[in-house]
């Protein structure tokens, strides 16, 4: 079929075309997630920028933390902003701009730099995670509503793909570097240009053919655009109390995505301190790791959409403990290598099926707003994962296994809270508050 024809599983009016360049900017995205925070940076400013400090994981889960901190004050703002004014495609160009230029700009960070990597990491991370809530903000207007699972496994599967190819990318520069006799701070530094760069490309059919289909809502007049949307936030915080199960949601996805965010931040760390990889071995395993990953959130996808959202979740979660056991026991490569590709099949499906179930759970008149509490709810995770891992390690003198054996916790607790949601009532909820006239907050 023509890529501009619809999909039975697109909303009226929705073409591939569109739905593509939607996914296009999840492969867009994915490969800063994957070069700067997963495979290459981090170890890099553990091992170089800090030289290998007792304090260095800490350092860099507390740089981190700061960003998501910033995220959880902004996401929800930038959400109210966006529904009032129709802006979600507007605020997200702004956001690609400020996450590829700073990104491009880590190229200036060498060994000793700490405060330069510092203010850097925390304005990438910042506008990436901005730019997250509102892509992610656009699904429910693309996909039919029982095909949110499936549309979304289209997202961050190719995302997948997208970091693969930023992370192959920068796997044939560092291998290539490494021929020539080059240290890491020679190479590492090109690593960042090379994935702005593709970040930069593969995001330009997002902004050439993903619609605005919003339209803008009253507005409280006498008011300036900063304070109409704290007066919407403090509205969405008012309503989001009758959406019992997104609340509950929310509260699971806190729990469960710490597990997830500390594994995204810290595998090139653990790798590399736990099982003495070197920089060509963890990009090669954080490659291969992103073909499970994609594999699992395009399968998972359509899995999702026929079991339902909790039991596909519960799954993946069970998944995620079997793998915090796997890389607590590893003592071989095998056993390691295994683990990680536990956790890929998972990363794909966990996170594809709780952006799907969090558009089930949305109004259509409030969607940006709660996408952006997802978003709060993933970044205040972001903050408590990794940040205990960096503890932990630093209190341990560098015990890894031990922290990641604690990592588990979370996902223990994430699946608890998920047992006490009921899917029906939180969807009747959302489509009763569709059928209330919009008004005014």
């Amino acid at each position: 079929m023509p890529l501009g024809n619809r999909s039975q599983y697109l909303a009226a009016g929705v073409s591939k075309r569109e739905a593509w360049s939607w996914a296009m900017f999840d492969f867009a995205n994915s490969g800063y997630t994957t070069v700067v925070i997963t495979a290459i940076f981090n170890a890099y400013f553990v091992g170089v920028v800090t030289n290998n400090q007792d304090w260095g994981t800490f350092a860099w889960t507390a740089s981190l933390a700061v960003s998501y901190a910033l995220i959880i004050v902004a996401a929800p703002l930038v959400g109210a902003y966006a529904d009032a004014h129709a802006a979600k495609k507007r605020l997200l160009l702004l956001s690609t701009v400020g996450c590829v230029s700073f990104t491009a700009l880590l190229y200036l960070v060498g060994p000793g730099d700490l405060w330069l990597a510092i203010l850097l990491i925390v304005l990438t991370n910042f506008f990436f995670g901005c730019g997250e809530n509102l892509i992610a903000a656009f699904l429910p207007e693309l996909a039919q509503s029982r095909a949110l699972g499936k549309v979304s496994g289209w997202g961050w599967s190719l995302g997948y793909i997208g970091g693969l190819v930023s992370l192959g990318a920068s796997l044939a520069y560092v291998t290539w570097a490494q021929e020539r006799g080059m240290r890491a701070d020679q190479f590492v530094p090109v690593t960042m240009l090379i994935t702005a760069g593709i970040f930069a490309v593969a995001c330009i059919p997002t902004f050439l053919f993903l619609k605005e289909r919003a339209v803008p809502q009253p507005h409280l007049l006498a008011q300036s655009a900063g304070r109409e949307a704290l007066a919407r936030l403090r509205g969405t915080l008012h309503q989001v109390r009758e959406f019992r199960d997104l609340l509950r949601f929310l509260a699971c996805l806190v729990f469960y995505q710490a597990g997830v965010q500390t594994v995204i931040t810290l595998a090139a760390i653990y790798a590399q301190q736990v099982m003495h990889f070197d920089t060509a071995d963890t990009m090669f395993l954080v490659l291969v790791v992103n073909v499970t990953a994609s594999a699992g959130a395009f399968a998972f996808g359509s899995f999702q959409d026929r079991i339902g959202h909790i039991p596909t979740i519960a799954l993946t979660l069970f998944g995620w403990l079997l793998m915090v056991l796997l890389a607590w026991s590893a003592e071989s490569r095998s056993m390691f290598w295994l683990a990680a590709n536990v956790a890929g099949v998972c990363l794909g499906a966990s996170q594809s099926a709780g952006r799907a179930l969090v558009g089930y759970f949305s109004p259509s008149a409030r969607r940006a707003e709660f996408f952006g509490l997802w978003g709060l709810a993933v970044k205040l995770s972001s903050i408590m994962g990794p940040v205990t891992y960096g503890a932990v390690s630093w209190i341990s003198n560098g015990d890894h296994r031990l922290a990641m054996l604690i990592t588990g916790v979370y996902f223990v607790i994430g699946l608890a809270i998920l047992m006490t949601i009921d899917i029906k009532r939180g969807r009747d909820a959302a489509l009763e508050s569709d059928a209330v006239p919009a008004s005014a907050v």
